[in-house]
């Protein structure tokens, strides 16, 4: 009898674990993570309404973390811990994160809208076939003018900010690849030149342009260019978007000798917990009207060609937005140049900075 009833009590305790571990995996989904997608991400680089919108319809939450710099985001990523669902590194860092197997290959089985995306912007040198990652946002490299302060006529190469009527009067981008790249490119070389013969020719040209840089700055300069702080400024095509919206008297170029044209796609790290969160995100963000919206309060271009019919005809009738294909053919992406030149291009633009 005392083993029957052992027995007996042995059954209900099995049940009461059992009932309770299934209460925890039914109720306790957030504590898991199973319900919030981690998203890593430049600042302000998304529409807060369209998060919103996202958590209401899928019941997904959205935990939002930001970086300020494709090497900042690749070094976190790598820290032993660190776990994200979706990151929007650049075209170049996206092949370097290729290169160290820390991305899992997309399963396109479950995206949706695709189709929407301009085939363009799909199967670049940086991913094969897509196999990575999904167009987010594009854009170009160039210079941004206040033509109350300077004749934007006369303002139509890189060679022209070396003019010394710009003395003190000229906000550059706070990054070695852009501003050794416009000194690069200024001379009709490539943005990703592995010469350093050029390259310290590029940061001799630098210190010629010393005595026009009023500051190197980031995300600072649509501010300081709304504030007429400076006449110039050499910034990245969605920045001179937001602050011309503030501003009737700036203007943005792209220089004869042609920039760099960026791309910034979602991609999945190996780190990911919530796969299915991913892509529910990734073709939420697919969907033309969201793209729109998304690219109307950013200020950048959609690489979603049915967007566009939901975007504002002025902004897609401005060539430094949406340039056309002769312009494109002079655009240059940047490549993953290698660890042992991308530590010359720092250094060298560290040198730079800091004057003969």
């Amino acid at each position: 009898m005392k083993r029957l009833i052992g027995a007996f009590l042995g059954i209900c305790a099995l049940v009461v674990l059992l009932t309770s571990a299934k209460y925890v995996l039914e109720h306790g989904k957030k504590a898991s993570g199973e319900d919030v997608v981690t998203l890593y991400n430049w600042g302000d680089y998304i529409d807060p309404d369209l998060i919103t919108q996202f958590e209401e319809e899928t019941g997904y939450q959205i935990e939002y973390e930001t970086f300020d710099s494709n090497e900042a985001m690749l070094a976190k990523i790598e820290q032993v811990g660190t776990s994200f669902d979706l990151a929007v590194p650049s075209d170049y860092m996206i092949e370097l994160m290729i290169q160290k197997e820390m991305l899992l290959p997309l399963d396109h089985k479950k995206i949706q809208g695709m189709e929407h995306l301009d085939k363009r912007f799909l199967d670049l040198p940086f991913d094969p076939n897509n196999r990575y990652s999904i167009p987010y946002f594009w854009g170009t490299l160039g210079i941004l003018a206040n033509e109350q302060l300077v004749d934007v006529s006369q303002l139509t190469s890189w060679q022209d900010l070396w003019k010394e009527e710009f003395k003190d009067n000229l906000l550059l981008y706070d990054g070695a690849r852009e501003v050794l790249g416009f000194a690069l490119q200024a001379k009709r070389r490539s943005l990703n030149d592995r010469n350093i013969a050029h390259l310290k020719e590029a940061r001799d040209d630098i210190w010629r342009l010393l005595p026009n840089v009023r500051g190197f700055v980031a995300d600072e300069i649509k501010m300081y260019m709304v504030q007429e702080e400076a006449a110039l400024a050499v910034t990245f095509s969605g920045e001179a978007s937001a602050a011309m919206e503030e501003s009737d008297y700036l203007v943005y170029i792209i220089p004869q000798e042609g920039s760099n044209i960026w791309f910034d796609n979602l991609v999945i790290p190996k780190t990911a917990r919530n796969l299915e969160g991913v892509y529910a995100f990734i073709n939420f963000m697919l969907r033309p009207e969201v793209a729109a919206q998304n690219s109307e309060y950013i200020g950048y271009s959609t690489p979603n060609k049915e967007a566009l019919n939901y975007i504002d005809p002025e902004l897609l009738n401005n060539p430094a937005f949406y340039p056309d294909e002769a312009v494109i053919e002079e655009l240059e992406m940047y490549l993953n140049l290698g660890q042992e030149i991308l530590i010359q291009y720092n250094n060298l633009y560290l040198e730079a900075k800091m004057g003969r």
